[in-house]
């Protein structure tokens, strides 16, 4: 943990939670993501020893609790009382970023596994049809991890890499970038079908209502900030 010999509040807070990969692990923290290897899934390019002593570095400071799951292997990690109260900031911290940390995406910055991940854990299911569904998103520009498969059963999903052999009952096409244009909403859903950049096949219950199950990023609504425009015109 890096040291700033000042008493400054914010440089005591930033001692804490301002090392590489610390706001991003608070992040899905906050999202409900508790297991060490659901962490390492939804931020796949950290390594599971830095992982680890992120971890060991927030438990130690109080931040979060280490849990065993009840007849389970492994360890959950929860945000204590004390972690809970990053919340606002990291929530302001996504709606500051979306209004004025983006750009042009790189190639390298376009990560599916954080897409699906994200997706996963925003599907309405509330909207789909009772019992169980079945969808399959391909990425059709990504040769390592291009093809995902969503299996809905409840308020349950499961995101898989491999096919779980079961019957689909919606195939999603796209490419990478079109997708999270869509995500983040810098493209709407409609016209991204409307101009096939992002094609349905199956279900026709599925494909009419997808505005209702597929929801979008939570932060979707601020725009990027534009030169010469008022940035309180430009919270929703």
């Amino acid at each position: 943990m890096t040291s700033y010999g000042q008493f400054c509040p914010v440089s005591k807070a930033t001692e804490i939670i301002g090392d590489k990969w610390t706001i991003l692990i608070l992040r899905e923290l906050l999202l409900g993501t508790c297991r060490f290897n659901d962490l390492q899934r939804s931020m796949s390019r950290i390594s599971p020893t830095i992982l680890n002593k992120r971890l060991k570095m927030l438990e130690a400071t109080g931040v979060i609790v280490k849990k065993s799951q009840s007849g389970k292997k492994g360890y959950e990690y929860r945000l204590s009382g004390m972690g809970k109260e990053l919340e606002p900031m990291i929530d302001h911290l996504a709606i500051w970023g979306m209004r004025w940390a983006r750009g042009q995406m790189t190639k390298e910055e376009l990560d599916v596994e954080f897409l699906m991940w994200d997706i996963r854990r925003t599907i309405d299911c509330k909207n789909l049809p009772d019992g169980e569904t079945v969808m399959s998103f391909h990425f059709k520009d990504i040769e390592n991890y291009g093809t995902w498969w969503l299996v809905c059963s409840g308020g349950d999903i499961d995101l898989c890499t491999e096919n779980p052999g079961k019957d689909v009952d919606l195939y999603v096409t796209t490419d990478i970038r079109s997708m999270i244009e869509v995500w983040q909403g810098d493209r709407s859903l409609s016209s991204a079908l409307d101009e096939e950049l992002i094609t349905t096949v199956g279900s026709a219950h599925l494909m009419r209502n997808m505005k209702d199950w597929f929801a979008l990023c939570s932060y979707k609504d601020y725009r990027p900030v534009e030169l010469g425009v008022n940035p309180e015109e430009m919270v929703p």
